[in-house]
């Protein structure tokens, strides 16, 4: 079970003033130092809106990524599906990376990162909004929101990362866990081309446990490809031709997943699509909710009490099947 953040809220001026350069917590420097991993290591971020999770991951020794840490999500807004325009309230999908300068300790929710949004592709293809963010309390239009002392350790983990030499992080942002199961339930969705696009950077990381190499080309993503004279500049015009072949372990993971879909297509098996009226919530987040009301649950997850965002819609979301 996840361990949720609900200490009692910060009252000093002092402490509030140096939120940002909090030290890693002891209890996560350990967790660190027994999976072989340094608080200056490289991290990788992924985000996950149907189950409302957010993983920390860092290279250990070996020189892969290995899952540090995974943060219940308090709030997100929009449906599954990409951000494509100011004002529609969605979260983005999609790869980002984020700088040093993308770290934002001023924030109005406590502390937050920028995801960067909207990366070349989504600038290419006319997509708008800005400042989408990772932030604390549990207030969202269109950002992902971790709690005041949820975001307070992943900023601290994200700011020794760099100061440690990483140049920027990479944030994969997905609508759920690319699982067989789940494209299979969506595979109706308008969107599935794109998630398919989305779910090959996936796999890559989840075979390899290495950061995939993003590239865009024909409005779409492409990973790990090397083009011949490097990227190409026009993200939506043809991709040149690539001088490397794909790697034969992610391929065979690809192919996998795709028979293992067309199995539960073709057996007419009862897969429903999760549905959304505004966002989601964490279960944990939404038991409290339910449990105790807004404010009880807003003086939990921020240390100003910032208001639950639109708490009827986050109770309106279809229970996990596992709760």
């Amino acid at each position: 079970m996840f361990a949720l953040f609900l200490s009692a809220c910060v009252s000093t001026v002092l402490d509030v003033d140096a939120k940002a350069t909090r030290p890693v917590p002891a209890a996560l420097v350990a967790d660190m130092s027994r999976k072989s991993m340094s608080p200056s290591a490289p991290i990788l971020v992924r985000i996950f809106k149907q189950e409302s999770e957010l993983e920390i991951w860092k290279r250990d020794r070996s020189g892969k990524f290995a899952l540090l840490k995974t943060y219940p999500m308090c709030r997100w807004s929009g449906k599954l599906g990409p951000k494509k325009q100011n004002g529609d309230r969605q979260a983005p999908e999609g790869f980002y990376h984020v700088s040093a300068a993308m770290l934002n300790p001023n924030s109005q929710y406590y502390l937050s990162f920028n995801l960067g949004y909207p990366n070349k592709l989504e600038a290419a293809l006319g997509y708008t909004g800005e400042a989408l963010m990772v932030h604390g309390a549990c207030s969202s239009s269109g950002c992902y929101a971790l709690t005041d002392e949820g975001v307070s350790e992943i900023y601290a983990v994200a700011r020794e990362a760099l100061k440690g030499g990483q140049g920027s992080f990479q944030v994969q942002a997905f609508p759920f866990r690319m699982t067989a199961e789940n494209m299979a339930k969506n595979r109706s969705n308008p969107n599935f081309a794109f998630w398919s696009d989305l779910k090959h950077g996936y796999d890559i990381f989840e075979v390899t446990r290495r950061q995939p190499k993003v590239s865009y080309c024909e409005g779409r993503y492409f990973f790990d490809k090397e083009f011949a004279g490097g990227d190409p500049r026009d993200v939506l015009a043809a991709c040149p031709s690539a001088s490397n072949a794909p790697d034969p372990l992610v391929a065979a993971r690809m192919q996998s997943d795709r028979l293992a879909m067309e199995g539960l297509l073709s057996a007419g098996s009862m897969l429903s699509a999760h549905a959304y009226a505004d966002g989601g919530m964490h279960p944990s987040f939404r038991r409290l909710l339910e449990r105790n009301g807004q404010s009880a649950l807003a003086k939990q997850t921020s240390v100003t009490s910032v208001p639950i965002s639109r708490p009827e819609a986050a109770l309106a979301d279809p229970h996990s099947p596992d709760e």
